[in-house]
């Protein structure tokens, strides 16, 4: 039993040791990233849902940008802090000069003057001439390592030769090379091959002289290399050669030398240079393009939509979608300075101390996927991540109202000085009817079309969105009469859709839901059921919202159209599969949303112009929306400078678009960042991608901060051993008196039989 009881004390000491020291260490573990990583120059975010494409050719949406726009450089870009938005040189010398031709090719004005009103009648072309910076490198790869003699390293690769690649950064050896007008031209033709889809190019093909005649030829030529490989199966994008844009020009784009292009556009087109600051228009090295298509590449994921390459200030590193993303700053990069100017608060707030300073700040970009905000957040007020969520900025809308209502971490955001800087956001979310649908759709007779079309009304009618931002977006969005936004030209906060109000009545009363049920009558719907057949209306609603969060939305939509007894099928996935419903047209009724590309209303009413069909051209009109008078006024408007001109083709849309009722527009949100107090620099925008080159991050305050609001609770330390104590001691004294006992017996034996003995055992 005494041993028993040493072994049982001995156990106890060390359990309470090592429990100690793991309550003492237990805070570490709820960290997302490691103890040294917080010292070291890295910005740490998250994002919810990995991007499907990093391709410059076919990227468009808003949780790649971070990407893209970190490793590819078009040639314009969007100053940092001014605003309104002004365009201006990424990697040219200046902005692009412009010229323009008559129909027999004659030069009307000089470069870069303002044409007369004459003259710009004449406009049949405007020439864009670009000259690049000199010295501009592309971030090291193993495409552009060469032989002694030259020749390029990795350009016979085999299947066999990738085994052991996890990346292409595991091949021994990696170069690079000057960037020069021949890449520009590369990227712009290569948006022309069917082996890629490029939701610019149905667009582009229209704008750009001969780039529709160009992409025929490219598909001419694809078909007939996959016609010389004869009956077998083969998946086209992995098997068929190496497309080498260099050897096929068209007249819209030219290589006049090594550092100047020139891009011939349709008429006047003042926004192009717009699209110039879109990685649409990035440089694409052939030699990139030329490893990428070897054998077996695109079974190891060797493609440039995981790893792209570009002139960026950053380079992907690291591509596991389901958990992190790495970028790590580019090694080549020439560095750029911060600017100096910008609006009146950036002095205030401090966005211009870093002025003239070489950008980017910071030495890697780690983002972890998060798959819930409630972690997200709870990660961020604890300081571990810098920015909340590196691709989106609705989360400091959020904090905002957290703070406003006192509820949630507001007292922590309050208590931590979290920056929550916000800004009216260009875009628009909306819902959507497939045009391509046999019953929500444009209908294959004139009485079929206009039942459809009031099916569409009455629904639209039924969807009240002043109730749905009181209660989602505590009333911090507007809602929308037309797809003209608040932020664009043309757009009117004031204006009402003529479809939901009484606009014959001085008060203009929004119309009651007796009328949408007149309509859905006459569209052959009587109480939401088929005038023949008396079966219930069954409305299928594809949506890209995943998780908790958003089931209170879908049930919100669900009881709009409850108002008219029709039934809804909500069908919810995750953003890539909506994308690919998008794309095959199989979607009957959606939930989407639109951020400008750029601050203009051509960007927003091209959603609904006919060539921009998602299905049959692969554009942005998911609603596949065709209407011929609708896409006349479009062709008008796009090439307008902002007149009264101008602004009444657009109200002509507006009509057409609300009448025709293919679109239920929603609501603009605010736009508001997140950023920790060691952050700088933070400047929300939906319409610059390329931000976090201007982020820097105070290291040491970041680390006293984050020790500060993780602080261990330590009197659990004290409490467990003074537990076990308790615990131990009644046992250890019934032990103690024992062991006196038995050793007071074994000296009286001792003192009976030898006094002397005893005397030297005690001494």
């Amino acid at each position: 039993m005494c041993c028993c009881l040493k072994r049982l004390m001995r156990y106890g000491v060390a359990a309470a040791l090592f429990l100690q020291v793991g309550w003492v260490h237990a805070w570490v573990l709820n960290a997302p990233i490691s103890q040294d990583l917080i010292d070291q120059n890295v910005l740490v975010s998250s994002y919810l849902e990995g991007p499907k494409h990093l391709d410059s050719a076919s990227s468009y949406s808003s949780n790649e940008t971070t990407w893209t726009y970190a490793v590819y450089e078009p040639p314009l870009k969007y100053h940092y802090l001014k605003r309104p938005y002004e365009v201006e040189p990424k990697t040219l010398v200046q902005l692009p000069e412009v010229s323009y031709l008559d129909q027999a090719g004659r030069e009307l004005h000089f470069k870069n003057q303002p044409l007369s009103a004459s003259d710009q009648q004449k406009v049949a072309v405007s020439v864009f001439e670009l000259k690049l910076q000199k010295g501009i490198l592309f971030a090291p790869h193993p495409a552009f390592a060469k032989t002694a003699n030259g020749e390029l390293l990795y350009s016979h690769l085999s299947p066999a030769d990738l085994k052991d690649k996890k990346t292409p950064y595991d091949f021994p050896k990696t170069e690079t090379r000057e960037l020069v007008a021949d890449d520009y031209a590369y990227g712009i033709k290569r948006l022309a091959t069917p082996r890629i889809i490029s939701p610019s190019y149905g667009f582009l093909s229209e704008k750009i002289v001969g780039f529709d005649g160009y992409g025929q030829r490219i598909k001419a030529l694809n078909e007939e290399m996959k016609a010389k490989r004869g009956s077998m199966t083969f998946n086209a994008k992995k098997t068929l050669p190496w497309l080498d844009f260099r050897a096929l020009d068209f007249e819209g784009v030219q290589v006049i030398d090594r550092y100047t292009l020139r891009i011939k556009v349709k008429g006047l087109y003042p926004q192009f240079n717009y699209w110039l600051a879109m990685t649409f228009f990035a440089p694409v090295a052939w030699e990139v393009d030329a490893f990428y298509a070897q054998p077996g590449m695109v079974e190891k994921n060797f493609t440039s939509d995981i790893w792209p390459v570009g002139t960026g200030p950053f380079m992907l590193t690291v591509h596991e979608p389901n958990s992190k993303m790495l970028l790590q700053k580019n090694p080549n990069f020439r560095g750029v300075a911060y600017p100096c100017e910008g609006e009146p608060e950036d002095r205030e707030s401090g966005r211009l101390i870093d002025c003239g300073k070489t950008m980017p700040f910071v030495d890697q970009i780690l983002t972890l996927r998060d798959k819930e905000k409630t972690s997200i957040s709870t990660k961020f007020v604890q300081g571990y991540y810098d920015t909340p969520q590196i691709e989106r900025g609705e989360q400091g809308i959020l904090y905002q109202v957290a703070i406003q209502d006192e509820t949630g971490v507001a007292s922590e955001l309050k208590s931590h000085q979290i920056q929550l800087p916000s800004t009216i956001q260009v875009g628009q979310w909306f819902f959507g009817f497939n045009w391509l649908d046999p019953v929500v759709g444009a209908g294959k007779t004139p009485q079929e079309a206009e039942r459809h079309k009031l099916l569409r009304q009455a629904i639209t009618m039924a969807f009240d969105f002043q109730e749905y931002i009181a209660i989602f977006e505590n009333n911090r969005a507007q809602a929308n009469s037309s797809l003209v936004v608040p932020g664009v030209f043309g757009a009117d906060p004031k204006a009402l859709n003529p479809l939901l109000y009484d606009m014959k009545s001085p008060s203009q009363p929004r119309k009651t839901i007796e009328e949408a049920k007149r309509l859905l009558s006459l569209a052959g719907y009587p109480n939401g059921r088929d005038a023949k057949t008396g079966q219930p209306l069954v409305i299928n609603l594809d949506t890209q919202g995943v998780g908790p969060g958003y089931k209170a939305k879908w049930d919100w939509v669900a009881k709009q159209f409850a108002k008219l007894n029709i039934q809804l099928e909500i069908r919810n996935t995750d953003f890539n599969r909506w994308q690919d419903k998008m794309i095959k047209g199989s979607a009957q009724f959606f939930y989407a949303g639109w951020l400008a590309d750029y601050p203009d209303p051509e960007n927003f009413l091209f959603l609904l112009y006919g060539p921009n069909g998602k299905v049959k051209f692969g554009g942005e009109n998911a609603s596949n929306y065709s209407n011929p008078e609708y896409d006349r006024l479009f062709e008008a408007m796009k090439d307008m400078d902002n007149t009264p001109q101008r602004l009444a083709l657009i109200k002509k849309m507006e009509a057409l678009m609300q009448d025709d009722a293919v679109l239920i527009f929603g609501w603009s949100d605010e736009f508001g960042g997140a950023y920790q107090p060691w952050v700088h620099n933070g400047k929300p925008s939906n319409i610059i991608r390329d931000h976090v080159s201007y982020l820097r991050v105070d290291t040491r305050m970041r680390r006293a901060k984050i020790d500060e609001w993780n602080q261990a609770v330590v009197w659990p330390f004290y409490l467990l051993p003074a537990l076990l104590a308790l615990l131990v001691w009644p046992a250890w004294s019934v032990w103690r008196r024992r062991q006196s006992t038995r050793l007071n017996a074994a000296w009286a034996g001792v003192d009976a039989k030898s006094p002397l003995l005893l005397e030297e055992l005690k001494s």
